[in-house]
């Protein structure tokens, strides 16, 4: 069964979450500014997120992660590894992220901001109390899905020597030879961290939607 193998791997497991993570609320962050500066009537915010979002998902994010880590230390800007993993994951998904808060926003009927504008709501007002909530609930699936994506990514942090699962999964596969069972091993790994945050999201998702309903 290769449980000799498992501490190895648990400890690249811990790093992985972390990774996750980190990321994940980096990610959240940048699609909440890039989502609602591309709805902005100000032109430069529109373009700069934009120009943010396009970049982020036209490019590969392995070819992301190598500018952060290889190449800016060519522009005197060095990052340690995990830095490097975590701006790459976080701003590559932020960018799909972003792409998602502006479709939920526009979602939203228009009927409930003509109704926000005839109560004399401030525009943060109609965001903060009408728009957001409903469009919030809106971005919770593909938020889930995205989260997931994110972890699945983080193997490839392995390539910049982070030691997470697949790091240390590829090590153990050098020192041991014992390819099967590491592959197996991982893969049961990678599912027994990607199903409690999709279980976790889909709690969210349901303690928000009878919110919303009451």
């Amino acid at each position: 069964m290769g449980l000799d193998l498992l501490p190895v791997l648990i400890r690249g497991a811990g790093i992985t979450i972390q990774l996750t993570l980190v990321s994940a609320a980096l990610a959240l962050g940048m699609a909440l500014v890039a989502g609602l500066a591309r709805l902005s009537p100000l032109w430069p915010l529109r373009f700069a997120a934009g120009l943010y979002v396009e970049v982020f998902r036209g490019t590969s994010v392995l070819v992301q992660l190598f500018w952060f880590y290889f190449a800016l230390p060519l522009f005197g800007i060095r990052l340690d590894a995990f830095t490097a993993g975590v701006l790459a994951l976080g701003l590559n998904v932020g960018a799909y992220g972003a792409e998602v808060v502006r479709g939920a926003i526009r979602s939203v009927p228009v009927g409930q901001t003509e109704a926000a504008i005839a109560l004399n709501f401030t525009p943060w007002q109609r965001m903060r109390r009408i728009i957001l909530p409903q469009a919030f609930v809106l971005m919770l699936p593909p938020f889930g899905n995205q989260l997931i994506e994110l972890l699945k990514a983080t193997a490839l942090v392995s390539l910049i020597t982070i030691p997470e699962m697949t790091f240390q999964g590829l090590t153990l596969r050098q020192t041991t030879g014992r390819t099967n069972e590491i592959f197996l091993w991982l893969l049961v790994l990678y599912f027994a961290v990607a199903y409690p945050l999709t279980l976790g999201v889909r709690w969210i998702e349901r303690r928000v939607g009878a919110y919303t309903r009451a």
